[in-house]
């Protein structure tokens, strides 16, 4: 699976620790930022990510900024994107068995390393539930038609 990556400067260093967990996992990426500690501003990361996902470029994406907050707000702002912001692998499992997200965002602020690694495995290894919730996630989409 290809999958895109975006952060500020407060997701930095635990996005450098997500890559580490994809090419073990033996998944791809594509990095669109940032490259550094300096502050910078987190829509700009976000969006990137999410148009990559968006456009198929990639499979799925993993944002981080200091809360998760900001940027899972800026990648849903980009049509086709349903992205999670999770905390924990429960989270992680049950956004992508339910809502069939595409991205999720992590808060490198109050998600550790070794939580955030085991949340990247169990997002990327879980599967769609469809069924009744197929319905709901054409009913969530529709609203970014008007």
């Amino acid at each position: 699976m290809k999958i895109a990556l975006g952060c500020d400067h407060g997701g930095y260093e635990l996005k450098q620790d997500v890559k580490k967990v994809l090419e073990r996992l033996g998944h791809t990426y594509e990095d669109f930022g940032c490259d550094s500690t300096e502050s910078c501003d987190y829509p700009d990361f976000g969006a990137a990510a999410a148009r990559a996902v968006a456009a198929g470029t990639c499979d799925r994406g993993i944002v981080i900024c200091t809360t998760g907050i900001g940027i899972s707000i800026a990648a849903n702002k980009i049509h086709g994107i349903r992205c999670a912001h999770c905390a924990d692998c429960l989270q992680a499992e049950m956004t992508r068995r339910h809502n069939d997200a595409n991205m999720m965002a992590i808060g490198a602020g109050f998600t550790g390393k070794n939580m955030a690694e085991r949340m990247v495995e169990v997002f990327l290894s879980t599967a769609f539930e469809g069924g009744r919730h197929a319905r709901r996630v054409d009913k969530m989409m529709a609203l970014e038609e008007g």
